[in-house]
């Protein structure tokens, strides 16, 4: 059993891209996993098939009130083996209600004790707040997307700073297992570069799979489906199977 939070507090990383496509690979593949939508824009949860607004219960119920975590708060997907813990907006309350619980940045550790699964995969929200430091506090790797891109590195160090502080004080087993580039274009110089920065500040924790700009990628969300459903045989697709079995290698 593995928990990986994918964190990055830029939005439009590859985030959520990253936790649906590696999530249905693994599925694919046998094993029992489960997406947590940490982040109340709900994109994970839409991005599975879900609809945010016929949610009986959410992942602000559990968090809220771990004792009531039940079956029927871990909804199944349309991919077999695939369960989501999903998320609409009313999660962005949750910032605010867990103020007041004893310990409140282990509510999701304390909700995902009550889960069994080969893997589960956290997608953080764009932020530093109280949801990013339940899903590292619950999770036993981080996983950081990076987009090819100017300001890549930009907040990467702040980032850094608070998975060590959680390491420090809540969470000591926490482990970065890697950083993953997206939206590459060999094409470019700017994308060669970044590559390069990247390689030199993280070195063998630098994913050697990027995942390229891709149209098929950018379209699954929409259909409610992995790449692996709506384009097998794009770049993305093979891009996501590699980085997949990548991910699978370093948690061996």
């Amino acid at each position: 059993m593995a928990t990986i939070a994918v964190l990055n507090q830029k939005g439009g990383v590859g985030k959520t891209t990253t936790v649906i496509n590696t999530a249905a690979y693994f599925a694919k593949k046998g094993k029992r996993v489960l997406v947590v939508d940490s982040d109340p824009q709900g994109n994970a949860t839409s991005g599975i098939g879900l609809d945010k607004r016929q949610l009986a219960h959410t992942l602000y119920d559990a968090l809220v009130d771990p004792s009531t975590v039940s079956s029927n708060m871990v909804v199944p997907s349309a991919v077999e083996r695939l369960d989501v813990l999903p998320a609409n907006e009313m999660l962005a309350a949750a910032e605010v209600d867990l103020v007041q619980i004893l310990e409140r940045e282990k509510q999701l550790r304390r909700v995902l004790a009550s889960t069994q699964y080969d893997i589960t995969l956290i997608d953080c929200p764009p932020s530093l707040g109280l949801l990013t430091i339940n899903a590292l506090t619950a999770a036993d790797y981080v996983v950081i997307p990076v987009q090819a891109e100017y300001y890549a590195l930009e907040g990467l160090g702040q980032l850094l700073d608070i998975v060590q502080r959680v390491r420090g004080g809540l969470n000591p087993n926490l482990e970065l297992l890697g950083v993953v580039i997206t939206m590459h274009d060999k094409r470019t110089m700017l994308s060669s570069q970044v590559k390069h920065e990247l390689e030199k500040h993280f070195g063998d924790k630098l994913f050697k799979t990027m995942v390229p700009r891709n149209i098929r990628l950018a379209e699954a969300p929409s259909f409610g489906v992995s790449i692996f459903e709506h384009d097998k045989w794009s770049k993305g697709a093979r891009a996501y199977k590699m980085v997949a079995e990548e991910l699978m290698r370093r948690l061996q």
